[in-house]
């Protein structure tokens, strides 16, 4: 691989950006400083230092973020406020992008990734990939009720659902888990059953747990930590 290639996927910059961190003496291939844009490294066992700081080379990358409400799903919107601006300086943003969408006022675990082929197949319903959401609503749900939406529930535009999960954590609240992911899904689910949502929160996607990720925060994860074996 060309030396400017790996350092823009390693986010760094462009190749433009590059050439000028390379005449800058700023960056080092084994120990030994290098100008040559288009020398030829091993991206694997070569040791590259952009200012004293090694990089790792990984062609896909994976983050979480606990998304806060009030922001939307999107990776541009000259209007609201996106999940891309919240994501801090550390995270190579170079061709990521949020894997599905979580709705404005819903909050919890959204994974980002540049793994389009990944990305496809977590989010398609013959993959069988968990989502867990904490659901909180209006008023109580009864067992008969949890019953109807888990066997399957028309929706909105005729869709019934597929069979889902649920948890009873109180009288109004309960932990979601569905494998598909229409758009206001949950929300539907619910005024099916003549209730409503009141606030919604995604605590799992697949194996990957949200845990104690503070509002807006966002941690690296690995492909294993998202879908074990």
């Amino acid at each position: 691989m060309r030396l400017d290639k790996f350092m823009t996927e390693c986010g760094i910059g462009s190749r433009s950006e590059v050439k000028k961190l390379l005449s800058m003496k700023l960056i080092t291939v084994n120990g030994i400083i290098s100008k040559n844009a288009d020398m030829k490294i091993d991206e694997v066992n070569d040791r590259i230092e952009f200012n004293g700081k090694e990089l790792q080379y990984r062609k896909f990358r994976y983050y979480m973020m606990n998304k806060p409400a009030g922001v939307i799903t999107a990776a541009e919107d000259r209007k609201h406020d996106i999940v891309m601006d919240l994501l801090p300086e550390w995270v190579i943003k170079k061709d990521l992008f949020p894997v599905g969408r979580l709705d404005k006022d819903t909050e919890g675990l959204l994974l980002f990734t540049n793994d389009g082929e990944f990305s496809h197949k977590v989010l398609s319903p013959k993959s069988h990939v968990e989502k867990e959401y904490f659901v909180i609503l209006e008023k109580d749900i009864s067992d008969d009720e949890i019953k109807k939406v888990e066997s399957g529930v028309i929706i909105d535009d005729g869709y019934n659902t597929k069979e889902s999960r649920i948890g009873r954590h109180s009288g109004n609240e309960i932990f979601l888990t569905i494998v598909e992911g229409k758009f206001h899904q949950v929300k539907q689910m619910m005024e099916a059953v003549g209730n409503r949502v009141t606030y919604l929160k995604r605590v799992r996607f697949a194996d990957l747990l949200i845990n104690d990720l503070e509002p807006g925060g966002v941690a690296e994860v690995s492909r294993e930590d998202i879908v074990k074996g």
